[in-house]
């Protein structure tokens, strides 16, 4: 047995005597090697935030220990206790999810119609729609808080969310992937005599679900995140979002930054575990649908 294995062994010890074979193993080392120090950079800060968090009376002057002499989980106890924190991560999650499922119906609708509907001019405004993601939300800010001051729709959820019911990246991504699905099952379909919308319902859609679940990620996460538009629109404290508390955390002279960074955990997490849940689909959706 000791021969049949020393025999098994051999072609290989072999084939890394040649220089090519060496070369490949050096540069997989190498590679390994800043995949993870890639990684590790990537995630100290996460790591460092999360260590603040749990030292009491934490500052940014001196950088916490790896481990904490006295780790406690006072600073969420305060986080919660004297601040309206969960009623924040409620208004923030509320508004996440109604974008969220406007900009998937939305988005789906539009890229069908892109894709799968031809009309006249139909490159141009498709172009011209992509080109409304090159607008900032800075140049837009007077005339939408006009016109929803005209309304009357400020410190309301109505004009929080109005202007991100819809996406042009979300229409982009989605058609993409439409674009993907082979127009001989629709072609089927049609001989089945099924319409459009059951075309759209039960072909299109489960054939572009990674799409739409990076479409979901991404709709999530920026509303999640978004800071400037809640802070304009939404004046009441009982209607602030996460971002926005997060903000107010810091005091002008003295803050408590291990509160603020119990604060920060709390946000990171929701997005982390919708990102975990659908990793799969978001490499798939971005991989199909050809965005680099």
């Amino acid at each position: 047995m000791v021969d049949a294995a020393i025999a098994v062994r051999s072609p290989r010890r072999r084939a890394l005597r040649t220089p090519e074979a060496r070369t490949r193993l050096i540069l997989a080392i190498v590679l390994h090697v800043v995949i993870i120090a890639g990684a590790l950079a990537m995630f100290f800060p996460f790591l460092w935030t999360l260590i603040t968090s749990i030292t009491p009376g934490a500052n940014l002057t001196n950088t916490p220990a790896l481990i904490p002499a006295n780790p406690s989980l006072g600073a969420y106890g305060k986080l919660f206790a004297d601040l309206p924190f969960a009623q924040v991560i409620l208004n923030s999650l509320i508004l996440a999810t109604i974008t969220t499922v406007a900009q998937l119906v939305t988005a789906s609708t539009a890229a069908y119609a892109f894709s799968r509907l031809p009309f006249r001019g139909q490159n141009v405004v498709f172009g011209i729609y992509l080109a409304t993601m090159m607008i900032p939300l800075q140049v837009l800010i007077v005339p939408l808080f006009v016109e929803l001051k005209t309304f009357g729709l400020l410190d309301t959820y109505v004009g929080a969310l109005l202007p991100t019911l819809a996406t042009a990246f979300g229409i982009f991504l989605l058609r993409q992937a439409i674009n993907q699905v082979p127009r001989e099952l629709d072609e089927a379909a049609t001989i089945d005599g099924a319409g459009h919308f059951r075309m759209f319902w039960q072909i299109i859609l489960p054939n572009i679900r990674p799409a739409l679940a990076t479409l979901v990620v991404f709709s999530f996460m920026g509303s999640w995140n978004s800071f400037l538009w809640p802070l304009i629109v939404l004046r009441s404290p009982q209607l602030q979002t996460l971002p926005i508390a997060l903000a107010g955390l810091q005091g002008q002279y003295i803050s408590q930054w291990d509160v603020i960074m119990a604060g920060y955990v709390v946000s990171i997490l929701p997005m982390l575990a919708l990102y975990v849940f659908a990793q799969k689909y978001v490499i798939q959706g971005v991989a199909s649908s050809g965005i680099k």
